[in-house]
């Protein structure tokens, strides 16, 4: 009864007690993967939650330690670690010190070795060599630091890099009139004099063409009058002639 009456307690302290405050540790926004600014993901460094002494520590002292670590190990979205402390809650209270004093670390550097590895989804050179160097060295001080601070500050360096986009205005040119006549235009002829067949002076008038005006006139007058003179001296000449035969 002592047990359950521990287990509720542990349960309890450990929704009244939250783990690590992310607003304690808020740090400048940085970059994502798309070069977007973001607020950074901050991971807690789980040693400075075990504040107790393992080896004297009480059986609900151990648990409630574990459970800060298992909602620490959730919120940051950790793989392998928060299955690892589940199954030793689970289990005896002696398998949950040994974890604690020995295995959690290693479960917890696994799981930030998989987080480093995911980072490098979408990454450019500064990030891919900065992840490379954390994961050779593979120690929980250098892929926390890498975490926390090494993946943004070779993150800026590739966004840095990439060139600015340009963007180039299109201009189009203004319709203009054109002096080539539309489809739709209609072109209305030039209306020409005609003249009605048989008129005096028309086309196929029997008058025989325009009428004769102005100088004209007087040339054919002329032309005219010389011709009955011409008629008149050779009507005298004839009679002559004829009266001298007679004669």
């Amino acid at each position: 009864m002592r047990m359950k009456l521990s287990a509720g307690v542990v349960i309890a302290l450990t929704f009244l007690i939250p783990a690590a405050p992310a607003a304690a540790q808020a740090q400048a926004p940085g970059l994502d993967p798309a070069c977007q600014t973001v607020e950074r993901k901050v991971y807690q460094d789980i040693r400075e939650l075990i504040t107790i002494d393992l080896d004297t520590a009480t059986n609900a002292e151990l648990r409630l330690l574990a459970y800060r670590l298992l909602a620490e190990a959730k919120a940051e979205s950790l793989p392998v670690l928060p299955k690892a402390i589940e199954d030793r809650l689970n289990g005896t209270a002696d398998d949950l010190r040994a974890f604690l004093k020995s295995s959690v670390q290693t479960a917890w550097q696994t799981a930030l070795r998989v987080k480093t590895v995911q980072t490098l989804t979408g990454a450019g050179p500064n990030v891919r060599a900065a992840t490379q160097k954390a994961l050779d060295d593979g120690s929980i001080d250098v892929l926390l630091a890498y975490l926390n601070t090494g993946l943004y500050d070779a993150r800026a360096l590739d966004c840095a890099a990439q060139p600015t986009p340009t963007v180039t205005a299109t201009v189009r040119p203004t319709p203009t009139a054109s002096a080539t006549p539309s489809a739709s235009a209609t072109v209305v002829p030039t209306a020409a004099p005609s003249v009605s067949p048989g008129a005096p002076g028309g086309e196929g008038g029997e008058g025989g063409g325009l009428p004769v005006t102005g100088s004209d006139t007087a040339t054919v007058a002329g032309i005219g009058g010389a011709l009955l003179l011409l008629g008149g001296v050779g009507y005298v000449i004839g009679r002559r002639r004829r009266a001298r035969f007679v004669a």
